[in-house]
């Protein structure tokens, strides 16, 4: 039994947690019932719908059952956690699953040999030319979501090739083999065959793309159907060019990790670089070989806070990570556990604790390499997090939070202190905000039992509450924007947690390199208003969503988490933290816990809207807890799903062994040994 108890042991453990009072008739039907309410709103004391992943060996988690499978190809070949990721991620891009080769990568690195955890940033940045005036020239108040004008320089294959040559153990030839494979055609799942259908229109204006995906042109379904052999010959190819630029560096004598920058270097200065820019430029995108040739891949030193006598690592400030540093720092200001489980105290606590660690990260979050710094001293100080923790309204929803100003705690004055008096949050709210000037919205498609099924190819939003008009639909979406996760482990100790994105479907790809390119542009703002330390420049990352999780305890790995979903992202890895850390369940129970979600921060995409006090709740929620959520000013809305999908692994030192969980909210799938 996947829960952490059989049927007899839960009715024993009922009979204590709430007796009934001696009757003649036995006691064991009304203790089960007991037990089935509890269990509706309680994950510790139910069954889950997976069961949990155990390893003495390794683990592999990612997006897709296939992509597992790659990983698991290569821990068969000898492989270590970094190559199984690699592979991973590279059969993920080929199947769509939500990025392709051109899109972004950050991972988190555990060495075992250093025992230090490392920071991946292979996130592209804005190309020549994206300046905030040419985005207001062509009409834009944000870069748009779609099209050439979204994307930012690939980052994905540099940061696949700059983690296997650095901590590899394998060829690139080795762990490129199963992606190569798919790529000469495998068989699609209808997942990805319905959101190709769903954007035909958008993928029909991209000469490569149509090409590529549009299959079937002319008939009334133009995407490959379901089972029908998916072949990308031009990606294979690109492939294929990698392994032969590590072969030839290998025959002239080149070391292992000389060999794998040599296909790096192909990629971003040689011949692949040359058609990417021409098939980008030839569709009105703005890359130069400059921006290819002069883009890097940064290892750096990741953020992290103690929990509790748990250290956990976040990426620096240009992805949304430190908001869930900040919002534990604040949680240690209160008992948590007391309050109870998704109890309406808990609820609240935690939704007014994301809404100030949020608030903090749409003004001062940014691209730490360009000028002025983010203040993340002050914005991770215990003394900042305990003053603003402070400011909580116990009683309900406060809707005009705002940003607070962290530079006293690192002893330095706000340069933004007029913007910053300046921020309302009311003007974020959709009706408010700046018109759709174009942009290009997808509505996901309307599904029976008053749900909608999100039109990403993988991601959180796979059930979203059925809204009134297309606009709100479409801030769903953008809010939900989906992507991958991917979790690997080994008895070596290495531990690697990666969260990939970018040039999901509907991507332009660029020319006959078969790579689709990221749309992360559109994270930027193109005022300060928005939020000063993310305004585009060229050369600089906009602040992504993206965020991969690590925490050690007692100096070791005690859990590996990341989760795919946009603004959700780190909202649920904060209850999947708790749920494991405060209320003691398993990996798979926190997995598919109920978790809550808040649309109080403004969305990474899109319209950058913000909808105060709304919140998305699980319909297992019990009715008291709805009722007296409603009275503190929230408003409701429900899903069945509300979990994450969640990928994630725990170390179990005392047996030596490991544990894995992946949420039954999509596609995600594990393989252990």
């Amino acid at each position: 039994m996947s829960g952490l108890l059989g049927t007899a042991a839960a009715v024993a453990l009922a009979a204590v947690l709430f007796p009934v009072q001696a009757q003649s008739s036995p006691q064991q039907p009304q203790a089960a019932q007991l037990v089935q309410a509890r269990q509706a709103e309680d994950p510790r004391y139910s069954q889950t719908e997976k069961p949990p992943l155990h390893a003495r060996h390794w683990l592999a988690i990612t997006g897709k059952p296939l992509s597992a499978t790659a990983g698991a190809l290569i821990f068969a070949e000898g492989g270590n956690a970094v190559d199984a990721a690699a592979a991973m991620l590279a059969a993920g891009c080929t199947m769509w699953d939500t990025l392709s080769c051109g899109g972004e990568t950050q991972a988190l690195i555990y060495n075992p040999h250093t025992k230090k955890v490392i920071g991946l940033d292979a996130l592209g940045v804005a190309p020549t030319g994206a300046t905030a005036a040419y985005y207001h020239a062509k009409g834009y108040h944000f870069p748009p979501q779609y099209g050439p004008l979204a994307a930012v320089t690939p980052g994905t294959v540099g940061g696949l090739l700059s983690m296997l040559a650095e901590y590899g153990k394998l060829s690139l030839k080795q762990v490129l083999a199963p992606a190569i494979q798919m790529a000469d055609g495998y068989a699609m799942e209808a997942q990805l065959s319905n959101t190709i259908e769903h954007f035909q229109g958008e993928l029909s204006k991209w000469k490569y793309s149509r090409e590529i995906m549009l299959t079937h042109p002319g008939t009334a379904h133009p995407a490959p159907e379901a089972g029908e052999i998916f072949v990308q010959k031009d990606l294979a190819d690109t492939w294929r060019k990698l392994v032969e630029a590590e072969q030839q560096a290998l025959q002239q004598g080149k070391t292992r990790k000389q060999a794998i920058y040599a296909a790096y270097d192909r990629f971003y200065k040689g011949d692949i670089a040359r058609e990417l820019v021409r098939g980008m430029r030839e569709q009105g995108g703005l890359f130069t070989m400059a921006d290819l040739a002069n883009w890097k891949v940064h290892w750096e030193e990741p953020l992290h806070t103690s929990y509790k006598g748990i250290e956990v690592y976040k990426l620096q400030a240009w992805t949304q990570g430190p908001a869930m540093l900040q919002a534990l720092n604040m949680l240690e200001n209160t008992d948590v556990k007391s309050m109870g489980y998704n109890s309406p105290q808990y609820i609240n606590t935690l939704y007014q604790v994301m809404n100030y660690a949020f608030a903090d990260r749409d003004f001062y979050y940014g691209d730490p390499y360009f000028p002025p710094a983010e203040p993340v001293q002050g914005l991770l100080s215990k003394a900042y997090a305990k003053a603003r923790f402070a400011l909580i309204d116990t009683k309900g929803n406060d809707p005009a939070v705002k940003p607070g100003d962290p530079y006293p705690y690192q002893g330095a004055t706000n340069p933004f202190k007029t913007l910053l008096a300046e921020w309302n949050p009311a003007n974020f709210e959709p009706a408010k905000s700046q018109p759709r000037s174009g942009q290009q919205d997808a509505v996901p498609v309307k599904k029976g039992s008053g749900l909608v099924e999100s039109t990403r190819t993988s991601g959180a939003a796979e059930f979203l509450p059925e809204r009134a008009t297309p606009e709100q639909a479409a801030f769903d979406q953008d809010f939900y924007a989906g992507t991958t996760s991917i979790e690997a482990a080994d008895a070596e100790g290495w531990v690697v947690s990666v969260t990939p994105s970018g040039g999901w479907v509907p991507a332009v790809i660029a020319g006959h390199t078969g790579i689709g390119l990221s749309q992360r542009a559109q994270s930027f703002v193109t005022d300060a208003k928005d939020g000063p330390f993310n305004v585009i420049e060229p050369g600089k990352r906009p602040r992504v969503t993206l965020t991969p999780t690590m925490a050690l305890k007692d100096g070791a790995p005690y859990l590996a988490m990341a989760v795919q979903g946009g603004d959700s992202q780190d909202q649920n890895l904060l209850q999947f933290f708790l749920n494991v850390v405060e209320f003691g369940m398993t990996v798979q129970q926190a997995t598919e816990a109920p978790n809550f979600n808040s649309y109080q921060m403004r969305s990474s995409f899109g319209m950058h809207e913000a909808e105060p006090g709304r919140i998305l709740v699980a319909t297992s929620l019990p009715e008291t807890t709805r009722e007296a959520l409603q009275k503190m000013g929230y408003k409701l809305e429900y899903a069945q799903r509300t979990s994450g999908p969640i990928n994630a692994i725990q170390f179990d030192t005392r047996h030596g062994s490991m544990w894995g969980g992946s949420s039954n909210h999509g596609e995600d799938y594990g393989i252990a040994w």
